[in-house]
C-alpha cells in the first residue's frame, strides 16, 4: 500500500526592516527608542558654538525628518507624477520603501489605462507633486 504525496504547504515570509547598523535585520533589542516629537523645540536651543560639520548635519537630519513626515501625512492623497519622455500620470499615494527608491500608488493613470496597483521607481520619476 502506497502513502499519499504531501504537498508543502507555503509558508509566508515576514520582511523586517533594516536594523540600526545597517546591515542586519530587525532591531537592537537594546536601543533606545525616541520619541515622535522632541519635549524642547530645536528652535530653543543655542547651537551657535557648534562646529560647522554638526550644524550641518543637524539640518540635514531635519530636513529629512520634515521631508519623511510630508510623505506620511500624504498617505491616500492624489499625487502626480512627470516621468522621463514627458509622460504625466496621476495616483493615489500609499507608500514608500525605507530608502523612498520606490512609490506604491494605487489607481496609477496613464495614457494607456488604469492600473489598481502599481510601483513607481525614482530613478524613472522626474518630480511629483501632492494635491490636497
Amino acid at each position: 500500500m502506497q502513502t499519499p504525496l504531501t504537498i508543502p504547504v507555503p509558508v509566508p515570509v515576514l520582511r523586517l526592516p533594516r536594523g540600526p547598523d545597517g546591515f542586519s535585520r530587525g532591531f537592537a533589542p537594546d536601543a533606545r527608542r525616541t520619541l515622535l516629537r522632541p519635549k524642547v523645540p530645536e528652535a530653543e536651543e543655542d547651537h551657535s558654538q557648534d562646529p560647522p560639520e554638526l550644524r550641518e548635519q543637524r539640518a540635514r537630519a531635519t530636513l529629512r525628518e520634515r521631508y519623511l513626515r510630508s510623505l506620511l501625512a500624504m498617505v491616500g492623497h492624489p499625487v502626480s507624477f512627470t516621468l522621463h519622455e514627458g509622460v504625466h500620470v496621476t495616483a493615489q499615494f500609499g507608500a514608500t520603501d525605507l530608502d523612498v527608491a520606490n512609490f506604491y500608488v494605487s489607481q496609477l493613470q496613464t495614457p494607456i489605462g488604469v492600473q489598481a496597483e502599481a510601483l513607481l521607481r525614482c530613478s524613472d520619476i522626474i518630480s511629483y507633486s501632492f494635491k490636497p
